[in-house]
């Protein structure tokens, strides 16, 4: 099997029925052969380095509505906080002399933290030398502006499906034309920019998520976040299914075989549902991980959907077992900052 030559071909109807056949095809030999190919694409093309990036989830409210986050508006049921700028800024020190060189600041869409307070915490993170991710959901591009002006690097804003029908209905009250606006917006800013979707969503098809790693191409992403969905009970969608560990993978490896040179984390929803989902990711194409360096007193409160993975380590903890993981792997923990590289033409 040579996927990757397919999944490359300039003919976008080519590459659609390569992917619905793969997609469709359960035989677990698929999805090793699969892994296997994407994880030497993997090699040829980003190298053997695994970047770090730590995640400081630094607030779980939120205006929007969406059906399936636990930090949505209508959840009465989660206690809600906000971390004060001046500790984020020095869990961000701190995660700096652990030797992170990626920090990522998260949030739902929370319009407390404004584009001044914002544009502060990035100027005073990037005094550590770190790159900045930001993950703060649909602003206005003045405040995109004002944070890429301060020295933010990245942004991460999924689209969660290709789907118009399905995004309006998972999302109400915005539409899939308002996200990929903001994702545009974000591009012409210069961001590095982020995006991806969740596997196995209510009335996700194979043709739908064909479509969601078409659109990941097609956005030419310098990171693509793609795992599991998972059910969160206090939300409409908590008596549904959670997405499968196997597709989840397929549709990872896919990813890299599409989107050779992006940076492709193993995500912390692929650990919610497997306890070597890190191992697995990382051996399937992946390249990123991403230990969540929350203070503890936080992070059990950032629940966008039940047993999460990385609630009860320290950061310290979880920095240590990730560079031994790297480590057992045979690979290398990247020293520089990971900014995204050239797209294949």
């Amino acid at each position: 099997m040579n996927c990757y030559q397919l999944l490359q071909d300039p003919d976008q109807a080519v590459v659609k029925q390569q992917l619905n056949m793969l997609l469709g095809d359960d035989h677990p030999q698929v999805l090793e052969n699969l892994r296997r190919e994407a994880d030497q694409v993997r090699h040829r093309q980003v190298g053997d380095t695994v970047h770090i990036r730590g995640i400081i989830e630094f607030s779980n409210y939120c205006i929007r509505s969406c059906r399936y986050c636990g930090l949505n508006r209508s959840n009465e049921e989660i206690h809600r906080y906000r971390i004060p700028p001046d500790e984020i800024v020095e869990t961000a020190r701190e995660a700096a002399a652990m030797g992170l060189k990626t920090i990522v600041l998260q949030s739902g869409d929370d319009f407390f933290y404004t584009r001044e307070v914002m544009a502060d915490m990035v100027r005073e993170i990037k005094k550590t030398g770190m790159a900045i991710t930001l993950a703060m959901g649909e602003r206005p591009a003045e405040d995109y502006r004002a944070w890429r002006e301060a020295g933010a690097d990245r942004y991460l804003l999924k689209f969660e499906t290709s789907n118009p029908g399905l995004y309006s209905l998972f999302h109400p009250g915005t539409s899939l034309d308002i996200r990929l606006r903001c994702l545009l917006e974000l591009r012409e800013l210069g961001y590095q920019v982020g995006s991806g979707f969740m596997i196995g969503l209510p009335g996700q098809t194979a043709e739908i998520l064909a479509d969601d790693l078409m659109l990941m191409r097609h956005l030419q992403l310098e990171m693509a976040g793609v795992g599991p969905f998972i059910p969160h009970p206090a939300t409409p969608l908590g008596v549904k299914q959670a997405g499968g560990v196997p597709l989840a993978l397929k549709v990872l490896a896919l990813s890299r075989l599409m989107l050779p040179r992006a940076h492709l984390p193993a995500t912390t929803a692929l650990s919610s549902l497997e306890r070597d989902g890190r191992r697995l990711g990382l051996t399937g194409g992946a390249n990123v991980l991403m230990p969540n360096i929350t203070p503890l007193e936080y992070r059990k409160l950032y629940e966008i959907y039940p047993q999460k993975a990385e609630v009860t380590d320290t950061p310290w903890d979880l920095y240590k077992a990730t560079l031994e993981l790297i480590n057992e792997l045979g690979r290398y923990v990247a020293i520089d900052p990971g900014h995204g590289l050239t797209p294949i033409k």
